[in-house]
């Protein structure tokens, strides 16, 4: 639906989106009269008259696989390319580890099995250590690492800890360059501030839908919030720290979804010419301080036209 919304948006250049949803509704509500038989009387709404030509959708099941393609076998890591400091498959999982002694910094694994464009991908999430900060890595490029930029006054402020490791971080960034992206990306932390939103892993664009928002982008002006989807404790209630989580992204067109454990936790609409991309690479990420370790398994793809 959000794919014909978006389909109706281009072709009314020049509306508004508000008008836009208003033509779409009053359309939709033409034919569904023109398809009732004039009985003077008001048609039946679903589910509460016999003989009803309206059905309710199937349940959500998160283990529905027809029509996808499962892209880690659970035994080895073919099809995927991440440092072996850091990646492993355990228990049939894909797992990333980081610790004090060997930090991973920000790294990730990718998926060489294409650069898709349109799709919906399914993968089961579990997060260990207060420390960890992972994601799904999507639609991104492998670019080089760009220098961390700290402005002087920042700098003067931080304690030598905080310097030691920011030269570690760059080190690290060195050392696993071949597997730096750029892109969007399903975020997900072990505190669950941000697990949901939809960052932009590179870029001066950040967060750009948190938790709980749909947002709409366009090329010169600031994202702007066009519905709320729940406040992000409320969608926060729904993730399961410590344990296995299912994530699932829709990547269609403009039009991109993030849901946690069959709940929409945030949505972007993104026209904003000067950043949008249209297709790349997919990837799990790791970071964080500390001892941590970040698992993914069953993860299934699905093309969309």
């Amino acid at each position: 639906m959000l794919s014909k919304f978006m389909s109706s948006r281009r072709m009314l250049a020049g509306t508004s989106l508000l008008c836009t949803v208003l033509a779409v509704t009053l359309a939709t509500e033409t034919y569904v009269a023109a398809q009732q038989p004039s009985t003077g009387t008001r048609p039946a709404q679903v589910g509460r008259a016999p003989g009803s030509p309206f059905v309710q959708p199937e349940p959500i099941d998160f283990n529905d696989h027809e029509g996808w393609t499962q892209i880690f076998d659970g035994k080895t890591l073919s099809g995927w390319d991440g440092t072996p400091d850091v990646w492993h498959v355990e228990d049939g999982a894909i797992v990333g580890v980081s610790s004090t002694e060997h930090p991973s910094g920000t790294t990730n694994i990718i998926w060489r099995g294409g650069e898709p464009a349109n799709f919906a991908l399914k993968v089961e999430m579990k997060l260990e250590g207060a420390g960890a900060n992972g994601g799904i890595q999507y639609r991104s490029l492998n670019v080089p690492p760009r220098p961390r930029q700290i402005p002087p006054d920042r700098l003067a402020q931080m304690t030598a800890e905080q310097k030691q490791r920011v030269q570690q971080m760059a080190v690290l960034s060195q050392k696993y360059a071949k597997w730096n992206l750029e892109g969007y990306q399903a975020d997900y932390d072990f505190g669950n501030r941000y697990t949901g939103q939809l960052y932009e892993q590179g870029t001066a664009r950040g967060i750009i839908a948190w938790r709980g928002q749909m947002v709409e982008t366009e090329a010169g002006k600031k994202p702007r919030l066009l519905a709320t989807l729940g406040t992000s404790d409320e969608l926060k209630a729904f993730i399961k720290p410590g344990e296995w989580n299912q994530y699932e992204v829709i990547a269609d067109g403009n039009t991109l979804i993030h849901i946690l454990n069959g709940h929409v936790m945030s949505v972007l609409v993104d026209t904003d010419s000067n950043f949008s991309q249209a297709k790349g690479l997919i990837a799990f990420e790791i970071e964080g301080s500390g001892s941590l370790k970040i698992s993914h398994r069953n993860v299934w793809f699905k093309k969309l036209p």
